[in-house]
């Protein structure tokens, strides 16, 4: 209920992925990060310029919008419960932006040009003639020999034939493996051959949907945002392929992501956010009535939260949830945002802050504690720095898939950009991908790891990022790739030592035995020179 107020063999990954987007997704996401920059400047300098515009015409009125919040906070919170959206709704808005053309099957990237001002204009393009299908010749000039395969692939897809057409697209891949992407292969850019790439991936996705396989379009919803981050659709699909997953928290945050992006790269057409927002909603409903562990709350607000006003939420949530008051957490890692009242145009957007209700005292507390940290882990073991047992293994996989990543999913489905570190939810998840490692559980920690990736090349359109930031951001997405094409190396990936590093902090702050320490200090695994950010925060 809710109110609103062993090392790892190689994964299951195809050779023709691990050749598309390996080294060449490392190189670019440089290049990203300067490009999502520009985007979220070029936005900013625009809303700067319609306020100055509705300044000059006197039609802004900033203490009459504050005056309101204000008072929706004072007079807290008219608790009400979320409204259901029917199923239709939702399978209306999946025809209208997720199987969108299929008659005509098109390519979907990214294009940047120049821009009336100092910045790139970026905008997502379908490039597709509706009568005769795929207009190559808009394009840069695609091989010869991939152009007939994805001919051949849509037009099975048209006839419904959808296995069909997943092998024709498989074999897409193949070709792209080969490097015949374009049919200047010497000439093409990265973020071209990455492009062409995602649009083979999303058409993967589209046809294991259509076949009602969503657990084999999974990791290509996955692999379509790790090679094209700033699409809105690829979100979107991702969002579709969770939902018939029964995944709902993560198909509201994908929802939510799409609907932000739609916005940062020019979308301007309000019906179209309206439809995913309307997903988000539903998504974000269908994971509060389906969580039976705990209850939330939302409560708006507008200034500076105080210790009075947080009592007096606690109070609220009290009366309005009795089952769930064995522990009230409020969230403070992140102010969340709701699509009911969301206006990203708008800067801040309308905020909230999360209560969360638990019947059990000790998973709030669980929880509470790993926030905490400056970067969670969840070392419970008494020797974090020992090789963990089969038992110990499966006892801590459990704690994490069952009692923290399920609510950390939560969180974060209203949550665009909490801390770089605290809330990104890529560290948990890598770490759980080494658990399921260690049981050699390799297609769940191949579908894990392939998440992870597509979060980290989400990030920079999110937030800014610092220059350190940016370089542990590759040192991830690498040792990630690594570990999915199975390389060796003698470097431990990066993920387990943050975890190890932060466990001895918190050893030493809980003043542990001297010895155990030493033993920490002389681990070969605590070189942190990549990780100086820590040291700086």
């Amino acid at each position: 209920m809710s109110t609103l107020a062993n090392p790892p063999s190689i994964l299951e990954m195809p050779q023709e992925i691990k050749k598309s987007c390996g080294d060449k997704q490392v190189e670019i996401t440089v290049e990203r990060i300067k490009m999502a920059k520009s985007l979220k400047e070029k936005q900013i300098n625009d809303l700067e310029k319609v306020a100055f515009k509705r300044k000059a015409e006197g039609d802004e009125k900033p203490a009459g919008k504050k005056e309101a919040k204000i008072i929706e906070l004072d007079s807290l919170l008219i608790t009400m419960p979320l409204p259901h959206i029917p199923l239709k709704n939702i399978m209306d808005v999946e025809g209208k932006l997720v199987y969108v053309d299929e008659e005509n099957v098109s390519y979907e990237f990214v294009e940047c040009g120049p821009s009336t001002g100092n910045q790139p204009t970026c905008q997502a393009a379908e490039i597709v003639d509706p009568l005769r299908g795929p207009n190559f010749s808009v394009l840069p000039q695609i091989d010869k020999w991939l152009q007939v395969a994805l001919k051949d692939a849509s037009s099975c897809y048209r006839q419904k034939k959808y296995a069909v057409a997943a092998g024709q697209f498989r074999t897409a891949l193949e070709i792209c493996s080969k490097g015949a992407v374009l049919g200047k292969p010497f000439e093409a850019s990265a973020e071209d051959i990455a492009s062409v790439a995602s649009f083979i991936e999303t058409k993967l996705v589209a046809c294991y949907l259509r076949m009602r396989k969503p657990d084999l379009a999974l990791n290509h919803a996955h692999r379509s945002i790790v090679l094209n981050p700033a699409y809105f659709r690829n979100h979107l699909r991702q969002a579709t392929v969770f939902r018939c997953l029964e995944r709902y928290s993560e198909a509201a945050r994908s929802a939510m992501i799409a609907d932000y992006m739609f916005w940062l790269c020019g979308g301007s057409e309000h019906g179209v956010s309206k439809l995913i927002k309307l997903y988000w909603q539903a998504m974000i409903e269908e994971a509060i009535t389906r969580a039976e562990s705990f209850s939330v709350m939302y409560t708006p607000f507008a200034t500076k939260i105080r210790a009075d006003k947080i009592e007096k939420v606690k109070e609220v949530f009290t009366k309005t949830h009795p089952a769930y008051m064995e522990y009230i957490y409020t969230d403070f890692q992140g102010l969340h945002v709701l699509p009911q009242t969301v206006d990203w145009s708008s800067f801040p957007p309308q905020q909230y802050l999360l209560t969360l209700g638990f019947k059990n005292k000790e998973d709030g507390k669980f929880l509470e504690k790993a926030l905490s940290r400056k970067l969670p882990t969840f070392t419970e073991h008494k020797t974090p720095f020992g090789l963990l047992t089969r038992e110990d293994t499966v006892r801590h996989m459990e704690t994490m898939g069952k009692r923290i990543l399920p609510i950390l999913d939560f969180i974060r489905g209203t949550q665009l950009n909490g801390s770089f570190w605290a809330c990104s939810g890529v560290m948990e998840k890598l770490q759980y991908a080494s658990l399921l490692s260690r049981l050699q559980r390799v297609k769940e920690q191949s579908q894990v790891i392939n998440q992870a990736m597509a979060e980290l090349a989400t990030i920079p359109y999110l937030q800014d990022i610092s220059q350190q930031e940016a370089g542990l951001l590759q040192s991830l997405m690498a040792d990630a790739m690594d570990t999915l094409e199975g390389r060796r190396n003698d470097k431990e990936r990066v993920w387990n030592t943050i975890q190890k590093h932060f466990s001895f902090l918190d050893l030493k702050k809980e003043n542990k035995e001297p010895a155990l320490l030493k033993t920490c200090c002389s681990s070969p695994t605590l070189q942190l020179d990549e990780l100086k950010i820590f040291y700086t925060n």
